[in-house]
């Protein structure tokens, strides 16, 4: 690297360079401008991406023309080769002429493939770093490994930043990237993080590992890599800028996570009281990779979801009595030594919204399904002196629960001969699309349904109950009253529940109406065509 007088890093940082920069992309100049000046005054950090423009040099002058308008922002200059994961299609020599315009437009960084910078002259290279400030970047676009041996290559070449960007095909590789961040932030000036759905830990903590900035996409919809979370969500949501070597990290662990609310609920909740942590979306392919990623984060609490509830069981030092008796686990706190103890916070957010319409004692009450949410509808009903039923789609499943709870295990056939107090659907049957039902219009004999699928908010479950004015429980509830238990569990402090709820029900009215104008958008006939005459052929 250079020395500290002249290297563009070192002036950089003293005007506090943002945690996140926002990629931008755009099919011509004009395009891309327009999409830069929506972000620009939120985060003036921002990457152009001149591979994605037909005809980049020509656009360049506008560019410049958008950089002089906005002296607050700082923008690097990208042209990244198709054979590189980009869209340019031009020579090395072509980029690098590129970029040298770039240089000579006010682009105060650009950003040069690895690939790229091995193969110019040592004078050609020198010649760029020392006109803009330097990134070298590497990406793998299928799995993080052998970090450390290619940034031995990239260190070869002199740069201001060293951008290092892997894919994570499970949780584990976070720990790998923010190990070698660690291991290098203090020799370097470093940006690290693991694309894909399971990066999104590196993405948010890599910050406090010594990556000097993150990526984050303008909007939904324009992420310019797998697993890119949108700006707004880094710095609003998990509140990045904020991220420190104090901050404690919680998250919601299964296999999907993808709809999951809770990181915005709990988020909303850990900021409301001013608690110094981040709640993360954990999607762990194994049991196995989420143990060994809560213990070289560390993690301080989990909520866990499908398919873990039970298998975490075997894996926890301790439990309090209602998950030893259940078999199945929601809440996991990580003690300063590394022990893991259990808690289910799924009874009272099942028993609490029941409690507040009907007595349960004696109530008639039938439970679909038999894994770990109903094995806590099961035991925790049973102990508030319910009459309950356990039906599933596997029989076998329901007659195990029902021995173990003492309830009765009920036949599909029988369900539309019996009535009930209360139907509740603990199955993920609705869930996503909610386009499917886990039982028929025929078999809702019933006062009360309680879906505990709650996203989305109308599930077809109770789009039926609703068409028989039956009263429903919507699943948010269920959803509120569970997380503000763990909230309580890992913090000590009484849950914003009304804020948690209020951020929610928002969440769901903005995915609805987004899911909404996706089919209505898809609905809308293809516009016609008319022939057209053939086109002389051009004299040029």
């Amino acid at each position: 690297m250079r020395s500290s007088t002249t290297n563009y890093a070192s002036r950089i940082h003293r005007f506090r360079l943002p945690r996140v920069c926002v990629p931008v992309v755009g099919s011509d100049a004009a395009t891309m401008i327009e999409r830069a000046e929506s972000v620009v005054r939120d985060n003036p950090f921002l990457e152009l991406r001149l591979d994605y423009l037909p005809q980049p040099a020509a656009a360049l002058p506008k560019l410049k023309n958008f950089l002089e308008m906005h002296p607050e922002a700082t923008a690097i200059a990208t042209c990244r080769r198709v054979v590189n994961g980009g869209k340019f299609k031009g020579s090395i020599a072509a980029e690098l002429a590129l970029l040298l315009k770039a240089a000579d437009a006010g682009f105060p960084l650009v950003d040069i493939e690895l690939q790229s910078a091995k193969s110019l002259k040592a004078d050609q290279l020198r010649g760029l770093s020392d006109r803009v400030g330097l990134i070298i970047s590497y990406h793998d676009f299928r799995a993080t490994k052998k970090l450390e041996e290619q940034f031995a290559e990239m260190s070869k070449y002199p740069a201001d930043f060293y951008k290092v960007v892997s894919t994570a095909t499970n949780l584990s590789d976070n720990v790998a990237m923010m190990k070698f961040l660690e291991a290098n932030s203090a020799k370097h000036e470093m940006v690290g993080l693991c694309m894909g759905e399971q990066g999104i830990i590196s993405r948010v903590l890599g910050v406090r590992a010594g990556s000097i900035f993150t990526f984050g996409a303008a909007k939904s919809g324009e992420e310019t890599a797998p697993g890119q979370v949108p700006f707004n969500e880094l710095r609003d949501i998990y509140r990045i800028d904020n991220v420190d070597a104090a901050t404690q990290v919680y998250g919601v662990a299964g296999d999907p996570v993808e709809h999951s609310l809770s990181p915005i609920m709990m988020n909303a909740a850990l900021r409301r009281e001013s608690v110094n942590a981040v709640y993360l979306s954990l999607h762990a392919k194994s049991l196995k990779d989420l143990l060994a990623c809560v213990r070289d984060i560390p993690i301080r609490g989990l909520s866990i979801t499908m398919p873990y509830k039970q298998a975490i069981v075997d894996a926890l030092e301790n439990s309090d009595p209602l998950t030893r008796q259940i078999g199945a686990c929601n809440t996991v706190v990580r003690s300063l030594d590394g022990k893991l103890y259990g808690f289910n916070t799924d009874v009272g957010g099942i028993v609490a919204p029941l409690e507040q319409r009907l007595h349960l004692a004696g109530a008639r009450i039938l439970i679909i399904g038999a894994g770990g949410v109903a094995r806590a509808a099961a035991f925790g009903l049973k102990a508030k002196g319910a009459e309950v039923f356990l039906t599933n789609r596997t029989p076998e499943k329901a007659q195990t629960l029902a021995r173990q709870a003492k309830a009765k295990h009920l036949k599909r056939a029988d369900i539309a001969k019996t009535t009930f107090d209360v139907i509740i659907n603990a199955t993920p049957v609705g869930m996503g699309n909610g386009k499917q039902s886990p039982l028929e219009d025929k078999e809702l004999n019933t006062k009360y349904v309680f879906d505990l699928v709650y996203t989305p908010a109308e599930t077809k479950l109770t789009k039926m109950a609703r068409a028989r004015n039956l009263q429903v429980i919507p699943g948010l509830e269920m959803f509120v009253q569970q997380g503000a238990r763990q909230f309580e569990i890992w913090t000590g402090k009484p849950a914003p529940i009304a804020e948690m709820g209020y951020v929610v029900t928002k969440a769901l009215e903005r995915r609805a109406a987004q899911e909404e104008a996706e089919e209505t958008k898809a609905a809308k006939p293809a516009p016609k065509t008319t022939a057209r005459k053939p086109a002389k052929a051009s004299r040029k």
